[in-house]
């Protein structure tokens, strides 16, 4: 599940699917992924079905503003038939996307990660992926988003990984102790 704040505080709350530009009939309600019984826990990178593997990184969050005014030269919107670029743009906060600390992956996701592929991985993200996010001009900003994000990811990625098993959603990981496991 995505989080989505304004200044601190809680705007929404989206399943992952819907990121993606798909439809749920029933808004999502938080819980631990501890405290579902049976979860159903895609890959946060492709999307990919029953999730394997759970990796840690910084906590990450995504600032994304929105256009509030452009600036245009008067001789150039005319010139160019009312397609003039922009001198200036201003911008204002619109919400914060918290993606946390926590990322499950596939096992062909965490072959790239393990790899550090961090373009091979931005590619299988783009594949699978709607066409409206990945068409002409969204292509180059769709995957400039995703370098930001991953980057950052790679970045501050620590050592090991949780392997997700039925029982222990959040992962398994070598140096826990059996009683420090996730129910």
């Amino acid at each position: 599940m995505n989080v989505r704040t304004n200044h601190g505080s809680i705007v929404e709350y989206l399943h992952a699917a819907e990121q993606r530009g798909e439809r749920f009939d029933h808004r999502p309600d938080p819980a631990p992924v501890t405290e579902i019984p049976d979860p159903l826990i895609e890959c946060d990178f492709c999307s990919a079905p029953e999730a394997a593997w759970v990796y840690r990184c910084a906590d990450q969050r995504t600032d994304i503003h929105r256009i509030t005014a452009q600036v245009v030269g008067v001789s150039d919107y005319r010139d160019r038939h009312r397609a003039a670029r922009a001198r200036r743009t201003d911008t204002e906060h619109a919400v914060t996307q918290a993606w946390g600390e926590r990322w499950s992956t596939c096992g062909d996701c965490a072959n790239l990660i393990e790899a550090r592929d961090l373009f091979g991985l931005i590619r299988r993200v783009v594949d699978a992926m709607p066409p409206k996010l990945t068409q002409g001009k969204h292509l180059i900003r769709t995957r400039g988003h995703l370098y930001d994000t991953y980057s950052t990811m790679f970045a501050t990625l620590a050592s090991g990984r949780g392997r997700i098993t039925p029982g222990h959603p959040l992962g398994i990981w070598p140096d826990d102790k059996p009683e420090e496991r996730a129910p």
